[in-house]
């Protein structure tokens, strides 16, 4: 459970973080992961999606809010305190290129977490579980022996996969698992991916800018613009009626599989303000095509306006403020 989520990061030249501007990477976001569910982040470049999944794994500090995790408070543990929590939150990466050491074998990269968490273990055992790990991501044990350069695209990103996956952990978080890879590839990983969450029973983040991906995998979809959450529903009603006029103009771009169907493109008016000095009141006035002058006066309180759906928007606010 995340709440009031805040991830600033101050300007270089801003001394100790004091006096200067800062980055609002993440501000003031608030979620619930349920147990054995799939939730989609979804939203622009820079708009913070990676951030947050960074740091609720604690991999950065958050500046301020809270996050806990099955029931414990974690935004503040130390790093020996928090050792044993990580093994069971682990991070699939974006850049399978990247993300693999190319002088290591394989058997040496999906070992690694072994030999920080499960010290204990024999050589024999931890081939075992290396075996075991390639196995449930569709690679062969013969592969263990080899290096990241004899390998595709998409078999490397399973081999991140099963590194993350050879501790069995509770949650992952999928950071654009599949963004870096070939069309014809990407549908494998989600497929893959959907597999093993119902096989070990896991609970996931799941980090892109595709629609259609996040769609294809998620029980619930969240959509972000500059470090806010706009809305959050269950991904079919996401999909059948979005109620957010960003979330409107993001799915009217997703091409339709039927090609007698004709959407209307919504095309957003500017570009996206900075992190730096984001507009004040609601962050997404300055693009919204449904902007009234309320929307620079006050922040919009993220409400559930439907069972299990919830939208940022000041003219809610005003209706209900009317209402009452």
């Amino acid at each position: 459970m995340v709440r009031e989520l805040r991830q600033w990061f101050p300007l270089r030249g801003n001394l100790f973080g004091r006096g200067g501007a800062y980055v609002k990477a993440v501000d003031g976001v608030s979620f619930s992961i349920r147990k054995g569910e799939v939730l989609g982040l979804v939203g622009e470049s820079g708009s913070g999606k990676t951030t947050v999944g960074r740091t609720i794994l604690r991999l950065l500090s958050p500046t301020g809010g809270s996050i806990s995790f099955r029931g414990q408070e974690i935004t503040k543990l130390t790093r020996r305190r928090m050792r044993p929590i990580r093994r069971e939150m682990q991070l699939i990466f974006q850049d399978p290129f990247a993300s693999l050491n190319p002088r290591m074998t394989v058997e040496r990269i999906v070992t690694a977490p072994l030999n920080v968490h499960e010290t204990r273990l024999g050589a024999a055992d931890k081939r075992d579980r290396v075996n075991q790990a390639l196995t449930m991501v569709g690679l062969s044990p013969d592969f263990a022996s080899r290096y990241p350069h004899e390998f595709s695209g998409g078999q490397r990103q399973r081999i991140g996969i099963a590194r993350a996956l050879i501790l069995r952990p509770e949650f992952l978080v999928a950071d654009e698992p599949v963004s870096a890879l070939d069309v014809s590839i990407q549908a494998q990983i989600v497929n893959l991916l959907s597999d093993l969450k119902v096989e070990l029973g896991l609970t996931m983040l799941f980090i892109a800018h595709d629609l259609a991906v996040v769609g294809h995998i998620s029980d619930r979809i969240a959509v972000m613009y500059l470090g806010k959450l706009m809305e959050l529903a269950p991904a079919d009603a996401l999909f059948s009626a979005p109620l957010h006029p960003y979330t409107e103009a993001l799915f009217s771009a997703v091409p339709d599989p039927d090609p007698t169907v004709r959407r209307q493109r919504i095309i957003l008016k500017g570009d996206v303000p900075s992190p730096i000095a984001p507009p004040t009141g609601c962050v997404f006035r300055t693009r919204c095509r449904y902007a009234i002058a309320a929307c620079s006066g006050a922040e919009p309180e993220f409400r559930e306006i439907a069972a299990g759906h919830f939208k940022a928007c000041i003219r809610d606010d005003l209706a209900l403020q009317g209402s009452g």
